[in-house]
């Protein structure tokens, strides 16, 4: 666990994901309800990566791939975002293509 990951913490942990342990997990606790509010990487069996946030409840929860494209370099593309999502940034709204997740 680290607290208040850097862009650059980040993007070491996004490049140690593996099979093994595919996922890299950023939580809000200053947002209600606290467990409902996060943004999540996940390296996929293809070694490409499904990146999800979540505000909320189960209708604001979304989803985006980072393709094959992307899978050497796919820290570098993630890690920005993630860190733009922690500080409450705009940017990571607009880096990829965003659709609703559905369970």
């Amino acid at each position: 666990m680290v607290e208040e990951p850097s862009e650059d913490e980040l993007h070491v942990l996004l490049a140690d994901m593996n099979l093994s342990h595919p996922f890299v997990i950023l939580q809000r606790f200053d947002r209600e309800p606290a467990d409902q509010h996060y943004m999540q990487a996940c390296l996929r069996d293809d070694m490409t990566y499904q990146v999800e946030y979540r505000e909320g409840g189960a209708d604001e929860h979304y989803q985006a791939h980072v393709g094959e494209q992307y899978s050497l370099s796919g820290p570098e593309v993630i890690a920005p975002l993630m860190a733009d999502w922690a500080r409450d940034g705009r940017r990571w709204r607009e880096a990829l293509p965003w659709t609703p997740l559905e369970m």
